[in-house]
């Protein structure tokens, strides 16, 4: 299981701000629940399971990092949470400071393995300085999210290790929405893409005596399209989409553009241009 597998990107917060420990762990329970299949167990059991730990001993460290964790009944899959609390929080760490670097692990009740290998690989990335300075200066919510899958892959011990990526073929008839897509993934931080001009069937068999006299009320400039292609962490696939359909509308319903995605078994370079 890879960690960046099991974080969702709602998951981070760089503006946790609390007075108690108490108040620490509601919000960290509540940011947990953004991930769909933990709101499943709901905000008060994940709170509970959160409370229960802490009661056999905290889990703040040293260095401004907490570590907050839990195993809980119903829970199908495990989940990450990551908060920056800019000005620090109280979390009973171990060296009496407070802690500004966040971590919530959360897992199946039976799943203890794997549940101790992920704790153990956060906290051996957490032992370098560097990343901790790395995600305590990360702006924004997103910025946090990168920031730590960049550190995942530049620690990883294995140096030929990258992370699944889906091909994303987009195709669009309305040239409209080119320009907000693209300007959508440099958002999601998705900074290469190729652009292919292409031509929808029509062109091809409006020369067909069968079909001319059903398609020629359509304009030329229909038959022609833009494709799209793009390498998509495959964690961020179904957002993407759900991306792509707030700018196109739902897929489904409309004409004019389609989204198609596959699996990639090798890749090797980069389409970055900027």
């Amino acid at each position: 299981m890879e960690l960046y597998d099991i974080l969702y990107q709602d998951c981070c917060t760089v503006e946790l701000q609390a007075d108690t420990k108490s108040e620490v762990l509601t919000k960290l329970a509540q940011l947990s629940c953004n991930n769909p299949k933990v709101a499943e167990v709901g905000v008060d059991e994940v709170l509970k399971a959160l409370r229960d730990r802490e009661a056999n001993g905290s889990t703040g460290f040293e260095h401004g990092v907490a570590l907050p964790h839990a195993r809980i009944e119903g829970l199908r899959e495990f989940s990450i949470a990551i908060a920056v609390a800019p000005h620090g929080v109280p979390f009973a760490a171990m060296d009496k400071k407070k802690s500004r670097l966040l971590f919530v692990v959360l897992g199946p009740k039976d799943a203890v393995s794997e549940h101790l290998k992920i704790l153990a690989a956060i906290a051996h990335l957490l032992n370098s300085a560097h990343v901790r300075t790395q995600l305590l200066k990360a702006p924004t919510a997103t910025a946090l999210y990168e920031a730590f899958l960049q550190r995942l892959s530049a620690t990883a011990d294995n140096p030929n290790t990258k992370r699944k990526m889906k091909l994303f073929f987009i195709i669009l008839y309305v040239e409209d929405f080119l320009y907000d897509i693209l300007e959508y993934f440099i958002q999601e931080g998705i900074d290469g893409a190729t652009i292919l001009e292409s031509s929808g069937m029509g062109e091809y068999i409006s020369n067909v005596p069968l079909f001319a006299g059903f398609i020629g009320f359509m304009q030329e400039r229909k038959n022609h399209s833009k494709t799209i292609l793009a390498l998509v962490p495959e964690e961020k696939a179904d957002r993407i989409i759900a991306g792509i359909e707030e700018i196109t509308g739902d897929l489904d319903d409309k004409q004019g553009a389609m989204v198609i995605h596959a699996d990639v078994s090798f890749y090797k370079g980069s389409m970055k241009m900027m």
